[in-house]
């Protein structure tokens, strides 16, 4: 199987798989998300580095760790998906899974205009329109409801500029990860011994069976899709990448309205109209793109 077939699968997993996180996250709104966040870090590094063992990736690890620059640019992406996982947490429990989803509806415009800065991507123009009108979207929603939508701009741009720094990291998916919540460790850990000393200590974690489990688990079921999502980008255009994406808001956005039942103002829906528009025009020039590197030798 060609690398650009294993890469679309990979990514289509991944965010099928992301497309699933509202129903999960929401039956943890009683916790706090920094608890949350510190506990996904945790446990997403027990994930990856036991499955980086079983794999036979130890000596890989040894050899990303002596690499500083690698280090370094591991640093940056451990920053940006920090701050994706803490807006989305934050969003999840305070019911906003469908600005949440907003985000991700814009982030493959966003992936899109950072291909075309950082990798030199050849752009249709079906494709600056989509980036055109993805912008008006944002304005709409600022002027129709007053505000900017800014927990879909950060989830957007924080995973956006997260796939342009892994797709400059030579590692593979599940080192990286694990590099990156090393990187995220102390933080965390920090939080929560101090947390516990407070004499108002509002941990969650151990004091409740379920909840101490699904604390556990989101961080085994965050190391799976963005080990995937970090395998695809190495296999096949950020561009391709930012398009299979959203599946991801699709889901989020379908079990937003009908499962977790969250209200919303009648201007957003022309919020998503654009965007979705957006997202045919972003497609339609993909395709003519891929054509034409077809036809041409």
């Amino acid at each position: 199987m060609q690398q650009q077939q294993k890469g679309l699968i990979l990514a289509v997993t991944a965010y099928s798989i992301w497309g699933f996180f509202p129903l999960y996250f929401s039956y943890l709104n009683t916790v706090s998300p920094v608890e949350v966040l510190s506990q996904r870090i945790i446990w997403s590094l027990v994930a990856t580095l036991s499955l980086g063992l079983l794999l036979g990736y130890r000596n890989k690890l040894l050899t990303a760790l002596k690499d500083i620059k690698l280090i370094g640019w591991l640093g940056l992406s451990a920053l940006l998906i920090s701050i994706n996982w803490l807006v989305y947490i934050w969003a999840v429990g305070h019911h906003r899974v469908l600005e949440a989803s907003l985000g991700y509806f814009i982030s493959p415009v966003v992936s899109l205009i950072l291909a075309r800065l950082f990798f030199k991507e050849n752009l249709h123009p079906l494709q600056v329109w989509a980036g055109i009108i993805a912008t008006l979207a944002i304005l709409w929603e600022f002027i129709s409801i007053g505000q900017l939508p800014w927990v879909s701009l950060i989830l957007a741009f924080a995973f956006a500029l997260y796939g342009v720094v892994r797709k400059y990291c030579a590692i593979d998916g599940i080192n990286g990860m694990t590099i990156e919540t090393i990187w995220l460790l102390p933080p965390a850990l920090i939080w929560i011994g101090w947390q516990s000393l407070q004499p108002s200590n509002t941990l969650s974690f151990g004091t409740d069976q379920t909840v101490t489990l699904l604390l556990i688990g989101v961080g085994f079921l965050s190391a799976l899709p963005l080990v995937l999502f970090a395998m695809a980008t190495r296999r096949i255009d950020l561009s391709v990448v930012g398009f299979i994406m959203y599946i991801n808001p699709t889901m989020q956005f379908l079990i937003g309205v009908f499962v977790l039942e969250e209200a919303y103002p009648a201007e957003r829906l022309i919020t998503f109209a654009l965007i979705w528009l957006a997202l045919l025009l972003f497609t339609m020039g993909l395709f003519k793109l891929r054509r034409t590197a077809i036809i041409l030798p």
